[in-house]
């Protein structure tokens, strides 16, 4: 995942609004947001080779998702996947600030990370790059490849996006999201990031909608909960080969006892 915008306690209708990218090269194998058939209070994508997910959310309310730091002026290191931090947290039963409180004791088993975790009572974050766990005021935020709200260009301009969009209806939010999320504006030179991948990939990762040969934006996810408890997840897969996007819409209810329903479609 390599943008995430995230409206916490701003909507009147909507406590939780979230939009994200997962960003992946194309030859990873994948499998798209589904109620997982081990964990099946479980909601998410799944990384086939390495188990664990970038995003996703469980019928009990617990809410995670990751992004990569990008760093390429330092070694990688971890040996650990980043997907397990999201994977272990939705089949925990542990508060999150003692879940967060473990990951940064063994941080340094991943490369650079960012983690979102948490509930409808709190959603925090947590970097092994940054200090320690800290609390998400209510606002509109945005996360890409540094820490929480840096300011770089495709974080800035969602964030601005999905703030005009609080107050939409259902169908005009999804929609807006979802173009934001599909943006390829190019920012100028001038404004891009140094993270030591060279000017080349600076420009090339700087939008939010990702396109290269081998490397680039794999899914769109849209994630609402409403002021009645009722989560509305919808995925949209890219394709590599020059197909239609295919999306999922799923909605169930925060209950243990909530029944689900899913379309497919082609956009």
């Amino acid at each position: 995942m390599c943008l995430i915008l995230l409206a916490w306690q701003v909507s009147p209708g909507y406590p939780l609004i979230l939009a994200a990218n997962r960003d992946e090269v194309y030859a990873r194998p994948t499998a798209p947001a589904h109620f997982w058939t081990d964990r099946p209070d479980v909601l998410a994508g799944r990384d086939l080779d390495k188990g664990g997910t970038w995003l996703g959310v469980t019928r009990g309310g617990r809410l995670a998702a990751v992004t990569n730091y990008r760093d390429g002026r330092g070694p990688r290191r971890g040996i650990r996947s980043r997907g397990e931090l999201v994977s272990s947290f939705l089949t925990s039963n542990q508060n999150t600030n003692d879940y967060l409180q473990q990951v940064r004791q063994r941080g340094a088993d991943y490369d650079g990370f960012n983690l979102l975790a948490g509930t409808l009572d709190g959603l925090f974050h947590y970097s092994n790059r940054g200090d320690h766990p800290t609390e998400l005021e209510p606002g509109v935020h945005g996360l890409s490849n540094h820490l929480l709200d840096s300011p770089w260009p495709k974080v800035e301009r969602g964030k601005t996006a999905l703030a005009g969009l609080c107050n939409a209806d259902r169908h005009e939010l999804i929609d807006g999201l979802l173009a934001v999320l599909a943006d390829q504006t190019q920012p100028p030179d001038h404004a891009l990031p140094d993270t030591g991948v060279g000017q080349d990939w600076e420009r090339a990762l700087a939008t939010a909608f990702i396109r290269t040969p081998e490397y680039g934006t794999r899914s769109s996810t849209v994630l609402l909960v409403d002021v009645a408890g009722t989560v509305s997840f919808i995925e949209r897969t890219h394709s590599t080969s020059g197909e239609p996007p295919v999306t999922q819409e799923y909605a169930f209810a925060l209950s243990t006892q909530a029944s689900t329903g899913v379309s497919t479609h082609f956009s």
